[in-house]
């Protein structure tokens, strides 16, 4: 059962909404590019995580899996890169954008099924071009057609909210907000910022979630950054209306990337800097890449969802 949301076995909140709204926060998946890759699947560029759908969807849906019985409430299906811009630099699987989100939400969706827990499913919505690179963010024109693609493939697929994540702009941002909106669902926006709360972009964070607040997300939050970096985001979130959240990293997600990220943290003290986090207010919290099913296991272990 999807639509916010996709539930086995136990009461609970059945909206994504009054789960954020609960007595703890909660706590989304980890890395999966990563992830894969500790479990011996290539995520080489451009394609990335992508190629797992391909040679390796018993591996994803192993991760997806392990993550659920780890104690993640919110699996991200592995839909990172399948947007038809990325899908066309590799000649197999250029034109399969639709099927390929299809099928990174159906591992997500028996991944849950074999964990037999509770979770809903998020439709990963990214940049369109790097992550770390704002300077290749597209015009206009394109970021609406193409984001507007993406979500409608997203929840054609079945996901119960979608996650725009790593926004790196403001611009960008906006396109991916619209495009959400469209298709109903209830979605978050994330950011990628430095540690003076500044988007790459250069853009600062208190102006990103002013625009994006139009909008109506249910979330905003920041990733893909590493814990020492978050302090001046939290500053930042307390001055706004909007429920937020936290999903760090721990390692850049490819060798020789511009900014490598890396920031060691066990599950021990990735859970005492999340406590940081939650006392700060944060509604959601997770890990970005490097993390592991451990590390959720260990936020889930520290913010037990207590019963109603």
């Amino acid at each position: 059962m999807t639509g916010n949301g996709h539930r086995n076995r136990e009461d609970g909140p059945t909206t994504t909404a009054q789960r954020i709204a609960g007595d703890a926060p909660l706590v989304l998946d980890g890395a999966t590019g990563t992830e894969l890759e500790r479990r011996g699947v290539p995520s080489a560029l451009p394609l990335w995580s992508t190629l797992a759908l391909i040679e390796a969807p018993e591996v994803l849906t192993s991760v997806h899996e392990t993550y659920a019985r780890a104690g993640a409430e919110v699996i991200t299906a592995n839909t990172f890169r399948t947007q038809a811009r990325v899908l066309a630099r590799d000649p197999r699987t250029e034109g399969r954008s639709g099927e390929l989100t299809g099928l990174a939400v159906e591992c997500a969706r028996r991944g849950i099924d074999a964990a037999d827990r509770r979770c809903w499913i998020a439709g990963s919505a990214p940049p369109l071009e790097d992550c770390y690179l704002p300077e290749r963010v597209p015009e206009a024109p394109a970021l609406e057609v193409e984001h507007r693609e993406h979500a409608e493939h997203l929840a054609e697929a079945g996901v119960d909210l979608i996650l725009i994540e790593t926004m790196n702009s403001i611009a960008e941002a906006c396109a991916a907000c619209e495009a959400a909106k469209r298709t109903r669902l209830p979605f978050w926006v994330s950011f990628i910022c430095d540690a003076q709360a500044r988007l790459l972009s250069g853009e600062d964070l208190s102006a990103a979630l002013d625009r994006v607040a139009r909008f109506e997300p249910e979330l905003v939050s920041i990733n893909c950054l590493p814990p020492s970096a978050v302090p001046k985001a939290l500053e930042v979130f307390a001055r706004s209306a909007i429920p937020f959240g936290v999903y760090a990293n721990l390692g850049a997600p490819y060798e020789n990337s511009p900014d490598q990220r890396v920031e060691d943290h066990d599950p021990a003290s990735f859970v005492s800097v999340a406590e940081q986090w939650v006392e700060a207010g944060a509604r959601m919290i997770g890990g970005c890449c490097g993390t592991t099913p451990e590390h959720i296991r260990a936020l889930r272990s520290a913010f037990p969802i207590l019963p109603p």
